[in-house]
């Protein structure tokens, strides 16, 4: 995404705005962020960017439908750009990890599901808490 995608969704160009962008973009295993998360990784890089200004972008870009929030059981709000496309997730109780997965079968099973009560999927997410065998 650049600055092209902020104006698209109704949204000045902003320094905030476009560091926390760059961070959200970046492949790397934790993209999963909290507010606290992207806070941090903004100081390390030097950005004077304030943790009340973080949350306030973060607010922006889920109206906007640029990054999706997520809820988990047992943990801050998390943030991740919406890239299109369904995938569900898996938490690890023990480290807190979050693990991206997709399943032609579950989704398949869930529209089944719906269906035979008589309705249409129209949305879900579906969260699976998890602990590596020992």
């Amino acid at each position: 995404m650049e600055s092209l995608d902020l104006r698209k969704a109704g949204l000045k160009v902003t320094h905030p705005r476009m560091r926390i962008l760059e961070l959200l973009e970046q492949k790397t295993p934790q993209h999963h962020m909290t507010a606290e998360d992207i806070y941090r990784h903004l100081l390390e890089r030097g950005d004077e960017i304030g943790l009340a200004t973080v949350y306030r972008v973060l607010t922006q870009f889920e109206a906007a439908g640029l990054v999706l929030k997520h809820n988990f059981e047992g943990g801050h709000a998390v943030y991740e750009l919406d890239r299109g496309g369904h995938h569900d997730h898996m938490v690890d109780v023990d480290s807190g990890k979050i693990i991206e997965f997709e399943s032609s079968e579950i989704e398949r099973l869930q529209r089944e599901i719906a269906e035979r009560h008589g309705y249409v999927l129209e949305d879900h997410s579906l969260v699976l808490y998890v602990r590596r065998k020992r």
